[in-house]
């Protein structure tokens, strides 16, 4: 198994609730107004220390999206998803965006 080179990022960050690695800046944070199973969830323009998981298909409140999980690249715990696909018109601007879990996140 390979050395892990995870990404350190400045300023005010979000990190991994599990392991405390750094998932994302504070100013890459567009919107706190999104839920998930476990919660609150925000959604963040970029995030770094993450692996994407397979896509699929999930109908979500918002309509029908092609997503994948991220997982945490030092402790691999699901912290969230990325949008790939939204097949509604109004729900586009999500396409490459991230969503991180609250419950999985330290601020």
């Amino acid at each position: 198994m390979g050395r892990l080179y995870l990404i350190q990022l400045d300023g005010r960050i979000y990190s991994c609730r599990n392991c405390r690695s750094h998932l994302a800046q504070c100013d890459e944070l567009v919107s706190k107004s999104f839920h998930c199973r476990h919660g609150k969830a925000y959604l963040f323009n970029t995030v770094v220390n993450v692996s994407v998981g397979p896509l699929e298909d999930r109908m979500m409140t918002t309509g029908k999206h092609t997503v994948a999980d991220i997982f945490c690249n030092s402790c691999q715990q699901v912290v969230g998803w990325k949008y790939e696909v939204a097949f509604e018109k109004s729900q586009k601007y999500k396409e490459g965006k991230f969503i991180l879990e609250r419950y999985a996140l330290l601020p």
